[in-house]
Formats: C-alpha cells, structure tokens, sequence
C-alpha cells in the first residue's frame, strides 16, 4: 500500500521560502528514486526535481535550480523541497512521485501559493 503524504505548503510572499515535505509508506522507500512535481492553474504537470537512494539530485527544474533544494531521509521515509527566493510563478500544487513496480503514486498534493 504505497503512500504518500504532503505537507507544508501555505501562502508566502515573493522572496519569502517555504519548505515541503512528502511522508512515504508501504515500500521500501530507501532503494527509490523520489520525485517532485507542481501543477499551477491551466498549466501541464512538470517536473520540478528529482532524487536518487543515496542523496544525489537530478533533474531540476531550470527555473528553480539554485533556488531549490531537494533532499531525503532515509530513516524518516520523507523527501524534501526546500524553496528559496520564490516567485508568483511558482504558485502550484506540489506533489511528491514515486515509480513503483511499474505502478505510479502521487500524493495528494499541497498548495504554495506565492502573492502579496
């Protein structure tokens, strides 16, 4: 029973940071890559980063890299975002992924909504 959870998103203001986190059950979370996604209103899901078992980054998005950081723990079975400088087009629904025997999970997703 794959499960993944999402917290931490709210109303900031630009500039301002925000850190989400994605609570992951039911696999053995340690040996999977983990993935971040948003979906902001009327746009395409995109990929915002992903990482590998061991720590390693990939697969940032061009418009956050530098300003976001993805981490993981692999005692606690989360995965982080942390977010920096942000902008009012980062405003999305941010949702945690993981690959699982061929099956795809997402969370629930967590609003960032980033305004004055």
């Amino acid at each position: 029973q794959v499960h993944l959870v999402e917290s931490g998103g709210g109303l900031v203001q630009p500039g301002g940071s925000l850190t989400l986190s994605c609570a992951a059950s039911g696999f053995d979370f340690k040996h999977y890559n983990m993935h971040w996604y948003r979906q902001g209103s009327g746009k395409e899901r995109e990929l915002v980063a992903s990482i590998n078992p061991w720590g390693t980054p990939f697969n940032y998005l061009p418009s956050v890299n530098g300003r976001f950081t993805i981490s993981r723990d692999n005692v606690k079975n989360t995965v982080a975002l942390q977010m920096n400088s942000l902008r009012p087009d980062d405003t999305a629904l941010y949702y945690c992924f993981v690959i699982h025997d061929s099956n795809n999970y997402w969370g629930q997703g967590t609003q960032v909504t980033v305004s004055t």
